[in-house]
């Protein structure tokens, strides 16, 4: 397998306000849900238009091969195809990618990102708090059928490397351990009531359906990508009969996950955690199935970082990413989150670290190594 060495696209075909605010600039909204429910038609499609116009063009395809990376992962929402109201489909803008994924020689993993009634309950998931997708069949089959129309359209392109099934779906454990509905409180409490994760047997079925949905049309040179459910190591015994070709596992690995009370925020700590959670884990996995680290990124909570000027800061980020990239080296490859970010870092609580990622491209720093 040709290892993969990418950028995810993210907020362009799913929004994420965080990394671009005027898009919802007028609201209050925090995800896309109530983005879409809120909005006026014509001044809902005006900001679509606009956006997913401008965000990702074809000088960005051909800008990011020149960097020498060799694949995009874009996360595309389940109403793609427009037969979602009051959502707006984007079906459009992803045929786009692919022939300029052709063009410049690059590899595309299309990523389900989100789900009808949230497969998470994150705003990356399209409503914040809520988590009712895998309650509902109808919604589960919808799913599958989305996925099913992926395969059928792209399957046969030169540019797809592969189909991811879902992006982070959460298990039941991990909804109560990281208290989803606090930490992304829902608009209409009506709505989110009753809100669970996804019991690991449903997820685990979901899967292996999706497989054989897609395999149906999908060539096996062509992979089917399934994310760990932030349970790296528990898929072990997953998808090993000889029915499952050519399957990917994505995990998500990020430093924020090592910002707890027991630790210090300093480097040394960083690069510890790197060493004994990300290099261990991806190795060990690695045996069952080839691993993509299908998102990280360098930002992190060193201790100092306010203080120190920009040579200081360099320094610091161009020791973690390196470290995070030896790391990855005992996967199947990566893809770096995210390849562009819409907003004023400078001036917002707790992010000074981050000055210059302002209005441009995250991975296009002098901090990070030459081997990006």
């Amino acid at each position: 397998m040709k290892r993969i060495k990418g950028v995810n696209l993210g907020n362009w075909l799913v929004l994420e306000k965080w990394m671009n605010p005027t898009m919802f600039a007028g609201t209050e909204c925090e995800d896309e849900t109530w983005f879409c429910r809120t909005l006026p038609q014509e001044l809902k499609m005006d900001r679509y238009h606009q956006h997913r116009s401008t965000y990702i063009t074809e000088r960005d395809f051909a800008y990011i091969a020149d960097k020498g990376l060799n694949a995009v992962r874009i996360p595309v929402p389940y109403f793609i195809f427009g037969d979602v109201k009051p959502f707006v489909g984007c079906v459009e803008y992803l045929d786009k990618a692919f022939n300029w994924a052709e063009k410049y020689g690059l590899q595309i993993l299309i990523d389900l990102h989100t789900a009808p009634g949230s497969q998470n309950g994150f705003d990356n998931g399209g409503i914040c708090g809520v988590c009712k997708w895998g309650q509902n069949p109808e919604e589960v089959e919808f799913v599958l059928n989305v996925l099913e129309r992926l395969a059928q359209r792209y399957g046969d392109r030169e540019g797809l490397w592969g189909i991811e099934i879902l992006n982070e779906p959460i298990i039941d454990e991990l909804w109560k351990l990281w208290n989803i509905p606090k930490r992304y409180p829902a608009v209409d409490k009506e709505e989110a009531e009753g809100s669970t994760g996804i019991p690991k047997d449903l997820l685990r079925s979901f899967y292996i359906e999706a497989y054989r949905r897609m395999r149906k049309t999908l060539p096996e040179d062509k992979v089917v990508v399934f994310h760990d459910g932030f349970q790296l190591l528990e898929w072990k015994d997953f998808m090993r009969e000889e029915e499952f070709v050519n399957v990917v596992m994505d995990t998500h690995q990020y430093l924020m996950a090592a910002d707890n009370p027991e630790c210090s925020n300093k480097l040394e700590d960083y690069i510890e955690y790197i060493e004994n959670n990300f290099v261990k884990g991806v190795g060990e996995m690695q045996k069952y199935f080839p691993v993509i680290i299908g998102e990280w990124c360098i930002f992190n909570s060193t201790e100092g970082l306010k203080g120190m000027n920009r040579d200081e800061k360099k320094q610091i980020y161009q020791q973690i990413a390196h470290a995070q990239l030896q790391a990855w080296e005992n996967g199947a490859g990566w893809f770096y989150w995210s390849y562009k970010l819409l907003l004023d870092t400078v001036n917002v609580a707790g992010s000074e670290g981050l000055d210059s990622f302002d209005m441009g491209k995250c991975f296009d720093q002098d901090w990070l190594p030459n081997q990006f």
